[in-house]
């Protein structure tokens, strides 16, 4: 089950896209494709309006709201009503960072925050190892041009540092699903240059391999090396966790 808050219509797209009124609608579609080359059982769009990644919030649309204009607690409510209805053991929402610092990312995370302590569902928050992100962007950047939008030095602030990750799982088994879903979002991917998940879909085969083959998570509750011992013993039953 794929709960999303925005249809991502502020994003960035073809300037026809943009301009055509129509890129909510094909972000939800992309979005749904995406979730069932993963094997989400269903989308639940929350329909807030997005807020953008840079610079003033706009102005919300006729009828919406801008979510980081949407108190916390109501998006909440809301988000818990799912879990408790679908019985979820696990919640994954985002580092405090956001990932990469989009700010409705961020409100993502402190609402995911919030569910947890209003729920019984067990928590985890999506992020990857800061370190090892600037390691490659600066590798690669050294053979290849990064797209205009993957500023290394905006990197020094996103996602984690290693020290503070919990779990680790290996995803190598299912990167072609995971490239399946990245290749549904075309979007975000087309253009000149080629923006970031363009770029991405663009590396080679073992590069793409060694930079998405594992995923890392925060477990809020727990201490780096008993979040790695509980993921692996209790929470990801069949998933392979690996220490380190």
């Amino acid at each position: 089950m794929l709960v999303t808050a925005t249809d991502g219509d502020a994003g960035w797209a073809p300037a026809e896209l943009m301009e055509s009124g129509r890129l909510g609608q094909v972000r939800l579609a992309e979005l749904r494709r995406s979730a069932a080359a993963l094997g989400a059982a269903d989308v639940i769009p929350l329909l807030y309006a997005d807020s953008g990644h840079l610079g003033e919030v706009p102005p919300d649309p006729p009828g919406r709201r801008r979510f980081v204009r949407v108190p916390v607690a109501e998006v909440a409510e809301r988000v818990a009503e799912i879990v408790r209805r679908e019985r979820a053991d696990v919640l994954l929402g985002y580092d405090r960072n956001g990932g990469y610092g989009h700010r409705d990312h961020v409100h993502v995370h402190h609402i995911a925050r919030a569910v947890a302590a209003a729920t019984d569902v067990q928590l985890l928050e999506a992020t990857a190892p800061r370190e090892r992100i600037l390691r490659v962007l600066r590798w690669v950047s050294r053979v290849r041009t990064l797209p205009n939008d993957f500023a290394i030095e905006e990197w020094t602030q996103a996602f984690s540092p290693l020290q503070e990750i919990t779990h680790r799982i290996d995803v190598r088994a299912q990167l072609p699903a995971k490239r399946a879903a990245m290749l549904a979002h075309a979007s975000q991917a087309d253009g000149s240059p080629p923006r970031t998940l363009g770029f991405i879909l663009g590396l080679p085969r073992p590069l793409y391999r060694l930079a998405f083959g594992t995923e890392h998570f925060l477990d809020p509750t727990c201490s780096p090396r008993s979040g790695r011992e509980r993921l692996h013993r209790d929470m990801l039953d069949g998933v392979q966790g690996t220490d380190g």
